[in-house]
């Protein structure tokens, strides 16, 4: 009878064995950008209520990896945002 080698085993693959802090899962998660949605609302620097969800308590624009918004929106969201700290009304 042959004998298995433990060392060149495979083990049972889980997710959590595959998980490590300098690799990417393997499964994407991904969410809908809230503000390109139908029905979204407008950004701009009058719609204080809207800014306002993407600063943080400090005053500091919240990333798009956090709110999940994308790149050209972020862009806007951004600016809009300057605006209104600019005029005060943030």
């Amino acid at each position: 009878m042959k004998r298995k080698n433990k060392k060149f085993q495979k083990k049972n693959s889980n997710s959590l064995n595959k998980l490590s802090l300098f690799q990417k899962n393997d499964s994407k998660f991904s969410k809908k950008c809230p503000l390109s949605v139908k029905n979204a609302p407008i950004i701009d620097y009058k719609n204080v209520s809207l800014l306002k969800k993407y600063i943080s308590d400090n005053g500091k624009i919240i990333s798009s990896k956090i709110t999940s918004v994308s790149y050209n929106k972020q862009k806007k969201l951004t600016r809009e945002i300057k605006k209104a700290k600019i005029l005060g009304l943030v």
